[in-house]
């Protein structure tokens, strides 16, 4: 493709990629007065939420596939129109309710990514050109520098929240005319019929894990012998998945592919990165910098803008940079090197939990926004491309942005659970500092996993 084409898909693809990311972040300010306006509870809109998130992780696992058979193209406006008409009814909203149905229906368009990614991919046959554009496109996935929660912040209170459902769809037909206007179709090279009963069988056994992972967020509040029946379930349900594949003409996926390092050893490099980093700038930093008694007693406001902000916007600015060093390097070392800093940026974090300060917080954000937001995440979201094989270039996409979300909800689970055990048994400044720890063991262990990423084949010039 020339110039000037690449760039009128971009400019489709990066809209895809808005439309996606504001249901996704730019409601965190609005919580409260979706609360106020609709006369409801703290609980019920952090539902709402919850059954957006698990709506992306679930239509994750499936539409990158269908994308392949149908036409890439086809579902992603698919995708995007199914965003807008949630975003209409969540503006409609009169209750709670009608309120959780359309951030269901948003949540279709959890695999845009992993979508534009592919019909990039199909594209822009240069592996190192490709870097570079994968990241660009791949930044903007943690947030657009904070805007997107400012402006949400600022529409909620000069006009109500319904005005950014309205927004939101806005952009998000604004990409489907784009989209239709520039992108071209694109499909795998083999296109069988859609195997459903896999992708149900998949789709169900993650449901019953996420579920699962959900509840033992709840720590002490947690009910046990729900969460080993919805463990079981999963595991039940993986079982038959795995037969049923086995037994497939034109399976979703091979067990064949699921066997190989390329799938297992990705997903693990991918659940360990989020179980080891999200709940850190996402809960853990938050709640250090506005910590009253041991922390850095800063206001809500000021947090965002120390920490968040500057994370999200070294992530945005920086990502194109490790597309750059990925084109020259390869995807593996640079990833690598993304893990390697983030660690010790966590090693700084403990000794920042010991004495908290702004200035501190604000050194942290910015190093976790560079090595993780800016570069781990992006070079995970890229392997998970060029590391699938031409007849079926969805599954492995699809898997990790599952791990993705896996990995988000088990860091929640882990490091606020090692944050409270350290807390009851040494003190508050003890369970941040434990918290740190756990994470950093965890990147560790997803440094260690990423030595199993197998050489990307395509890719294998620029791979040392």
């Amino acid at each position: 493709m020339d110039a000037k084409h690449v760039g009128a898909l971009m400019a489709a693809l990066m809209a895809a990629i808005f439309a996606f990311q504001l249901n996704a972040s730019m409601l965190s300010p609005v919580l409260t007065t979706m609360r106020v306006e609709l006369n409801t509870t703290d609980a019920e809109i952090g539902l709402t939420q919850t059954v957006f998130f698990t709506a992306c992780a679930v239509f994750s696992l499936f539409l990158p596939r269908l994308g392949d058979l149908k036409g890439r193209k086809k579902v992603l406006i698919g995708m995007l129109a199914c965003t807008a008409i949630g975003c209409v009814i969540s503006a409609c909203a009169t209750n709670v309710t009608m309120l959780m149905i359309g951030r269901v229906i948003q949540g279709v368009a959890g695999p845009v990514v992993p979508m534009t990614l592919l019909m990039l991919h199909a594209e822009v046959t240069d592996n190192a050109r490709y870097a570079r554009l994968m990241a660009i496109l791949t930044s903007v996935n943690g947030g657009i520098a904070g805007v997107d929660a400012l402006l949400g912040g600022w529409l909620a209170g000069n006009f109500g929240f319904r005005s950014v459902f309205w927004v939101m769809c806005g952009v998000a037909v604004l990409a489907v005319v784009l989209v239709w206007s520039f992108a071209r179709e694109s499909t795998a090279d083999e296109t069988p019929k859609m195997d459903w009963l896999g992708a149900i069988l998949l789709s169900a056994a993650f449901l019953a894990a996420y579920l699962a992972i959900n509840e033992i967020e709840k720590l002490a509040g947690a009910n046990w012998w729900l969460i080993a029946i919805e463990i079981v379930v999963a595991a039940v349900l993986f079982v038959i998945f795995w037969h049923v594949e086995n037994a497939q003409k034109n399976p979703m996926v091979t067990t064949t592919y699921l066997k190989e390092r390329r799938t297992w050893g990705l997903l693990l490099t991918t659940l360990l990165t989020m179980t080891g980093v999200f709940a850190v700038m996402n809960g853990i930093v938050p709640a250090l910098a506005q910590d009253t008694s041991v922390g850095a007693s800063m206001s809500a406001d000021t947090v965002s803008l120390a920490t968040l902000t500057p994370y999200a916007l070294v992530g945005l600015v920086f990502g194109p940079v490790a597309g750059v060093i990925a084109s020259k390097m390869g995807y593996r070392s640079t990833l690598r090197g993304g893990l390697i800093v983030s660690a010790i940026a966590m090693v700084f974090g403990v000794f920042v939990c010991q004495s908290p300060h702004i200035w501190g917080l604000v050194v942290l954000s910015v190093v976790l926004g560079l090595s993780y937001a800016g570069t781990a995440n992006i070079m995970l979201n890229g392997l998970g491309i060029v590391l699938s094989p031409e007849d079926n270039p969805g599954y492995l996409p699809g898997l990790n942005a599952g791990a993705f979300n896996l990995g988000a909800g088990l860091s929640y689970a882990i490091l606020y659970g090692v944050q409270q055990g350290f807390s009851d048994a040494h003190g508050a400044t003890m369970g941040y500092t434990g918290a740190m720890i756990a994470g950093i063991i965890l990147l560790v262990l997803a440094f260690l996993s990423s030595l199993l990423i197998p050489k990307p084949a395509q890719n294998a010039a620029e791979e040392h």
